[in-house]
C-alpha cells in the first residue's frame, strides 16, 4: 500500500514541477486516474499518467470553447 502512494506523490511532485500552463487539468487527472488505476489492478502510476493526459486534453478543450464564446459575444456588441 505505500508503494503506490509514495510513486502518486512523486508523479505529483514532479509535475507540480512543470510550468503551470503545462498543468492546467493534469494534477486533478492524474489523482483521479492513479487511484482509479490502483483499484483497477495495481497500475496507479499507468492511471496517473492517462489521466494526466486527459486532463490537459480536457482543459484545452475547455479553454477553446471559453475563447470561441468570448469572440463570439465580442463581435455581437457594436
Amino acid at each position: 500500500m505505500k508503494f503506490p502512494l509514495l510513486t502518486v506523490a512523486a508523479a505529483l511532485l514532479m509535475l507540480g514541477a512543470t510550468s503551470a500552463a503545462n498543468a492546467k487539468g493534469c494534477i486533478k487527472g492524474a489523482v483521479v486516474g492513479g487511484v482509479a488505476g490502483h483499484y483497477a489492478g495495481h497500475h496507479g502510476v499507468l492511471g496517473a499518467a492517462a489521466g494526466c493526459l486527459y486532463g490537459r486534453h480536457h482543459a484545452k478543450e475547455q479553454e477553446k470553447q471559453q475563447q470561441q464564446q468570448s469572440q463570439m459575444n465580442g463581435q455581437g456588441k457594436l
